[in-house]
């Protein structure tokens, strides 16, 4: 008998359908995989379930009980805990506080502190985390390392079933490792697991079922070993998808280097970086999390001041030190966050002031902004991009993640940018999205675009780049044809810092 049931649930914003007819059931102990586009529903569904909104309609039965969570504190006495990919913490608490609100130990009315640090800690050994203790402020840590935090919190509060929306993205291989072994000693404890993740390579790793929703409907589900890559994919989709990344022609002649970078460091984190970035390729950027990729690329654009290196553009040497985003722009380098919400995006303005911010003077005239012109070269982007709004004129944080990227991608197109400097250009988005980023990268690279890419998923750079370089604490190894690399040479590096390409 399933320990949760879901029929015909729908759920609307205004005009907008969330959710139109989800059915799903999930077993005690186990791990089922919910699958989807972004915008398909599924955070929804998960709000749903964790009691932060309520459902027009449907019915939800939990143990064979009607099910309807008023708040987040009623599903949490249910046993029901969310770990959302958006950190819910609160930064100027102790890990151990965060670990074990709402469930913390008292005597005699007091907080018991002894008791509370022992508790957390005892959690924490699950993930044997060196940078993370008790009594560290959760502030200080690394988005990876508050991402362990949010998923102890869970654990600590003893669920029954825990909804894990894109526990991973924020994590590093052994941390992803960790959590995987986690998932399964839960589940063979039998506590019930619903994960969301678009990395399907992960799904097959840790789930038992699936169930897809497209468009607001579930319209699958099934064992997750009797199905292939390809048909997950199309009925997320609704098409078939030949291939993921488009296919590229090498340039007919030698292309000049745009960029030149020697010796740059920016202290602590970036200790040396040297590489040249030619027109019309894509140079990936491969490492762990916290190696210092995203640390050089804010050196670059003037974000993080470096105390040391060269930096030229189009045989131009630049100040690496002084110069700041601005003078950048000018210059034409374009810079996209791997952190979207916080840096990427002014989530409170329209779609077309933020695809034209770094851009205004193509649809300004003496300070005043002409808004139909500035809504006419926001819409020729949204077309082009396939970013899916109503109007320009809508808030971007109504998009999906999928579109919020597309949109902050056309602002580098906006800005007629030469060199883009992408920090994980996919990161917590669908295979769709993902697969229309990828053919944008792609054309923009045809055109004469330098494009430098980091990333932590390996297909996508195996899959995209050029030419290759793996960043390690700091230093980064010299860059090679992708021909010449393989993951595990890729791992390697990473991990021992040693380049057997060149022995």
């Amino acid at each position: 008998m399933p320990i949760l049931v879901i029929r015909n649930i729908r759920k609307s914003f205004g005009q907008t359908v969330a959710l139109d007819g989800v059915d799903l059931s999930l077993k005690k102990g186990e791990v089922h995989a919910l699958i989807g586009e972004n915008g398909a529903g599924k955070s929804t569904l998960m709000n749903l379930l964790s009691g932060v909104i309520q459902p027009d309609s449907g019915i939800m039965e939990l143990g064979g009980k009607a099910y309807k969570p008023a708040n987040t504190t009623d599903a949490r006495r249910n046993r029901i805990a969310l770990i959302h990919q958006e950190l819910s913490l609160a930064p100027h608490l102790t890990v151990a506080q965060n670990i074990m609100m709402g469930v913390e130990t008292s005597r005699f009315g007091w907080l018991d502190r002894k008791a509370l640090f022992r508790r957390a800690g005892k959690v924490l050994e699950n993930f044997d985390h060196p940078d993370i203790r008790p009594e560290k402020t959760v502030g200080s840590l690394s988005t990876a390392a508050q991402q362990v935090v949010e998923i102890c919190r869970a654990i600590a509060a003893r669920a029954e079933i825990i909804l894990m929306d894109e526990p991973t993205s924020s994590l590093q291989r052994d941390d992803v490792q960790h959590l995987f072994r986690l998932i399964r000693k839960l589940s063979a404890d039998g506590v019930s697991i619903i994960y969301i993740s678009h990395f399907l390579e992960e799904i097959r790793d840790v789930a038992d079922r699936y169930t897809v929703l497209r468009d607001g409907r579930t319209v699958a589900s099934g064992k997750i070993a009797e199905v292939t890559d390809d048909l997950l994919i199309s009925q997320m989709v609704g098409r078939p998808v030949d291939m993921l990344f488009p296919p590229r022609k090498p340039p007919a002649e030698p292309a000049r280097n745009l960029v030149e970078v020697r010796d740059l460091s920016a202290p602590p984190v970036l200790k040396n970086a040297s590489f040249e970035l030619k027109a019309g390729e894509i140079l990936g950027i491969a490492g762990l999390i916290g190696a210092g990729r995203s640390e050089m690329v804010k050196a670059i654009f003037g974000l993080e001041r470096s105390e040391f290196g060269k930096l030229s553009f189009a045989g131009n040497p630049l100040s690496p030190g002084r110069s700041t985003p601005t003078d950048r722009i000018r210059q034409g380098f374009g810079y996209l966050s791997e952190d979207r919400k916080r840096e990427g995006l002014a989530l409170d303005l329209s779609i077309a002031d933020n695809i034209t911010m770094t851009g205004y003077s193509s649809c300004s005239k003496f300070g005043w902004l002409n808004l139909r012109r500035q809504r006419g070269q926001s819409e020729e982007l949204i077309k082009g991009l396939g970013i899916r709004a109503q109007t320009p004129t809508q808030p971007v944080m109504t998009l999906s993640g999928g579109n919020q990227q597309k949109a902050a991608i056309a602002r580098l197109i906006h800005q007629k940018a030469d060199v883009l400097l992408l920090d994980e250009p996919t990161r917590g988005i669908d295979i769709g999205s993902r697969s229309k980023i990828y053919e944008i990268i792609a054309e923009l690279a045809s055109s004469g675009k330098a494009i430098l890419m980091i990333s932590s998923y390996l297909p996508e750079l195996f899959g995209m780049c050029d030419r290759l370089a793996v960043m390690r604490r700091g230093r980064l190894s010299p860059i090679r044809p992708i021909s010449d690399w393989t993951p595990e040479l890729v791992m390697q590096v990473a991990i021992e810092g040693e380049d057997p390409l060149s022995l």
